[in-house]
């Protein structure tokens, strides 16, 4: 699992980290009783309360974990004043022990602990968290947006919004938005990878796939005669558009250099190794789409549900991930700057002028 960006940050220089990237709230708690140890980083309620998921997964060790949350919490932030919702950005993190534990115990005191912040923060399902801990948490607090009661899965809007952010750069790109005759390949066919092959499927787009889950593979070729590589080759594959949607980090000086595609755009998060990797991109003419603008489907979907937000308007809200990208990429050209860059710029624009 790729964590960072950077050299994790120590003891020594967490504080100085977090106010350097205008941080709210972090906010640690160890609860005796169960041995479960949390993270909860908020980065901005500027906008609205700070939404962002919980990760449960193994960290090597306490500060990596840390430096997840709050890169995580950032990128929360940005995902949502890219697309005009009225949140925050937040980010939990419960460490993971490698030995014996309780889960539902975890999840209780990790419900207080969301609850003690009074709606500061907005959790929800991430990395290593399933619905039934969301469930757990919800009997501690109401601050939830992912729960057996607020029915569904966010992966269908995520992917939604992926392929809005592909048609965008098609369109800008070769003002072909109906996406017929071009060839994408696919790097990871989970929930999110899996329903955009299926959608790209249908507009007639060819596809090549690749992912560790042979079996998803063997579909993805079965039902959408997609052609399949080794995960290791995926990026190698000469395309228009190259998907990203499985870990992140896919971006990096290695991997960059074989790239065969004139466009990057996929849902996986943290795509680029290093921030300098988007320079890279735009010296090679590659557009590239940021992962925190293309794949907030997920995020607006589950903005919707905490906030009681009729489904009806999703459709129209998810069109903001089209339109954001399409200003990224003319921004992008016309000041010469890559478009991670800008996507960064104008986040931070809409934080910095909001009262």
């Amino acid at each position: 699992m790729h964590y960072s960006e950077e050299t994790p940050i120590d003891d020594a220089n967490f504080l100085d980290y977090a106010d350097a990237h205008g941080f709210g709230d972090l906010h640690l708690k160890v609860d005796p009783a169960t041995g479960m140890r949390a993270i909860i980083a908020i980065h901005s309620t500027k906008l609205g309360p700070a939404l962002g998921g919980c990760r449960f997964v193994e960290y090597p060790d306490s500060n990596t974990a840390l430096y997840d949350a709050m890169r995580l919490a950032r990128g929360m932030s940005y995902k949502a004043a890219s697309v005009g919702l009225p949140l925050g950005g937040g980010k939990s993190v419960i460490l993971k022990p490698k030995g014996e534990y309780d889960r539902e115990a975890y999840f209780h005191a990790f419900g207080d602990f969301v609850n003690s912040l009074g709606g500061r923060y907005i959790t929800a399902l991430d990395s290593g968290t399933e619905l039934n801990d969301m469930d757990i948490i919800e009997q501690h607090t109401s601050y939830i947006a992912s729960s057996s009661r607020l029915q569904g899965d966010p992966s269908p809007f995520t992917a939604q919004g992926v392929l809005l952010g592909i048609r965008a750069a098609a369109e800008f790109k070769w003002n072909n938005p109906s996406l017929k005759g071009l060839h994408v390949a696919i790097q990871g066919l989970g929930h999110v990878g899996y329903d955009l092959a299926r959608r790209l499927h249908a507009l007639d787009v060819k596809l090549t796939v690749a992912d560790v889950n042979k079996d998803a593979v063997a579909r993805a070729m079965h039902e959408f005669n997609a052609e399949s590589v080794s995960t290791d080759k995926i990026h190698t594959v000469s395309c228009d558009i190259f998907a990203p949607c499985a870990l992140g980090a896919v971006l990096n000086d290695n991997t960059i250099k074989a790239l065969q595609t004139t466009v990057v755009a996929g849902g996986a998060n943290n795509q680029l190794a290093h921030t300098y990797h988007g320079q890279k991109l735009h010296d090679l003419g590659i557009l590239y789409a940021p992962d925190y603008v293309i794949n907030a489907g997920g995020l607006i979907f589950a903005a919707d549900q905490y906030l009681n937000h009729s489904t009806k308007q999703l459709p129209e809200q998810l069109k903001n991930i089209h339109t954001s990208l399409l200003e990224i990429f003319h921004r992008s050209t016309d000041e010469n700057t890559p478009t991670s860059t800008i996507a960064d710029t104008i986040a931070q624009e809409k934080l910095e002028h909001t009262a």
